[in-house]
């Protein structure tokens, strides 16, 4: 079982946690439609008051199918918001952990950026 989470201490900025001005809602609304644009990714379920996305993401013999947690956090109806992704994987040959939150970050922080 391999993971990765997004971190300060990652020098990639696909790597660490996106922090925005947005409100929070905001951007877990966006988060929510970028799981649905992305190929080969559902969302299991919304966490709609705690502000959590808890997706899976099918990666294939090598890979497996990782679970995806996106979390938004911030103060309330202030534009102020970071948006941390954490992978779980078990089942494949390769842990895609990190390659996985890369997926999500790199379109996503264009997109709300």
């Amino acid at each position: 079982m391999g993971s990765f989470q997004t971190s300060d201490e990652h020098g990639r900025p696909e790597l660490r946690p996106l922090r925005v001005a947005m409100r929070r809602e905001d951007l877990f609304a966006e988060a929510r439609t970028m799981v649905e644009d992305l190929d080969g990714w559902t969302l299991v379920r919304a966490d709609e008051e705690g502000l959590a996305l808890h997706c899976e993401r099918k990666g294939g013999l090598l890979g497996g199918t990782a679970r995806v947690t996106l979390s938004v956090e911030g103060p309330d109806g202030i534009p102020s918001a970071t948006l941390t992704v954490r992978s779980e994987s078990e089942g494949g040959l390769l842990s895609r952990d990190k390659a996985v939150v890369v997926e999500f970050m790199t379109p996503f922080a264009r997109r709300v950026v």
